[in-house]
């Protein structure tokens, strides 16, 4: 797992040194939007960002309105100009948003058909065969279609604020490469909130450059299963009635077995349990991982010795879980009723963009927080959803 940042006009870097020291590895900077669009800052942003051992790359604001030949040739002009269609830079990013008050709404016929265009007509313009488009978890969820147009030299790139780096909410694609896990993130050098993304599986940032190598491992081909074998490592793009079938067992089984609530929602690098002792132990209970939670500090919460909840649920080091997986506790701890989740709003939030960000109903989040019209929030408001 590898960490980067994404940027506009908006950002004001003053210590690219500093963001290098911090960890960041890789810079996607805004540099259009449309046809009518750049971004003032891009070429400082790009310059300094390279000086400072930063992977640089750029990405484009698609607005619909516009045709998609004149959208890619606006991004086309800008990459070719900064330097940022060239070996080793990173991945060109498609921003797939929403923004109403410039007329941009998408839906599930003109975003895949847009999107599939922009592609061939990019390879065709830019001579980069490299592209990742970006999209927040609900519009991978219902209304971008990757498997129609995602080959292997398209990234899946996936906004979900949860501050978890990695955890992807359950969403799954073989190409999914990037997660950006917040856009309230700190990092030295940089005036104010940040966007802060990780690479995924087994995308490095060498694979994400412009003719950088292939993942180290396939990420929709996982290793066959080893003879006798009692765990199971989920892979990207694994379901769990695909390793049931490697398995020779049903994924119902494994769906016990396991303690999972939700037999749609596994994750990469989770270890689930194939054989035997399947259900609940006598006299248990189950517990929902929340957002935050660790196994020590379940333990604690339950009164049980968390090696002991890892053990009763095949958890090996380094004890990964997950918000909503579902685990067993021996018999003499009890759950709790469930923390709720929270998101502290941001300057320009409005609930319907924060519904968007976290993949639930806007509406919800503001019954839960007694929000009425004209559902007024704030900046530095925590609300529950």
């Amino acid at each position: 797992m590898q960490h980067g940042i994404d940027i506009s006009g908006w950002n004001s870097v003053n210590d690219w040194n500093a963001v290098r020291g911090d960890g960041i590895e890789f810079a996607s900077i805004k540099v259009t939007q449309g046809d009518y669009y750049t971004n003032p800052q891009r070429a400082s942003q790009a310059d300094n960002a390279r000086r400072a051992g930063v992977v640089a790359g750029g990405y484009h604001f698609a607005d619909p309105q516009v045709s998609v030949a004149a959208n890619v040739a606006t991004f086309v002009r800008e990459l070719n100009f900064l330097g940022l269609s060239g070996s080793g830079s990173f991945a060109p990013m498609l921003d797939i948003e929403n923004s109403p008050s410039e007329g941009i709404n998408w839906n599930p016929d003109n975003s895949n058909a847009f999107v599939s265009q922009f592609i061939q007509e990019f390879r065709r313009q830019a001579g980069v065969r490299q592209i990742a488009v970006y999209a927040n978890l609900s519009f991978w969820n219902s209304i971008l279609r990757p498997n129609e147009w995602a080959d292997d030299g398209v990234f899946v790139w996936l906004a979900l604020y949860n501050g978890d780096p990695g955890n992807t909410g359950g969403y799954q694609h073989p190409r999914l490469a990037v997660h950006q896990h917040t856009s309230g993130g700190y990092v030295p050098g940089i005036s104010g909130n940040v966007d802060k993304n990780v690479t995924l599986g087994a995308f490095s940032l060498d694979s994400l450059r412009i003719d950088g190598s292939a993942p180290t491992s396939p990420p929709s081909g996982p290793p066959a299963p080893p003879q006798d074998s009692d765990t199971y490592t989920v892979q990207a793009g694994d379901t769990l009635s695909g390793i049931a079938a490697r398995f020779g067992v049903s994924w119902q089984e494994l769906a016990q077995i396991n303690g999972l609530a939700d037999p749609n929602i596994i994750h990469p690098g989770q270890v689930l349990r194939i054989h035997g002792g399947g259900g609940q132990p006598a006299g248990g209970s189950g517990y929902t991982v929340q957002a935050g939670d660790t196994l020590s500090g379940i333990g604690a919460k339950l009164g049980v010795d968390w090696p002991a909840i890892a053990s009763l649920n095949g958890l090996g080091s380094p004890y990964t879980i997950y918000p909503g997986q579902v685990l067993q506790i021996p018999a003499g701890g009890g759950a709790p009723a469930p923390a709720p989740r929270t998101y502290t709003v941001q300057a320009g939030d409005s609930l319907s963009v924060i519904g968007e960000r976290l993949g639930v109903d806007w509406r919800g989040i503001a019954s839960a927080n007694g929000i009425s019209s004209p559902f007024v929030i704030y900046p530095g408001q925590v609300l529950r959803y």
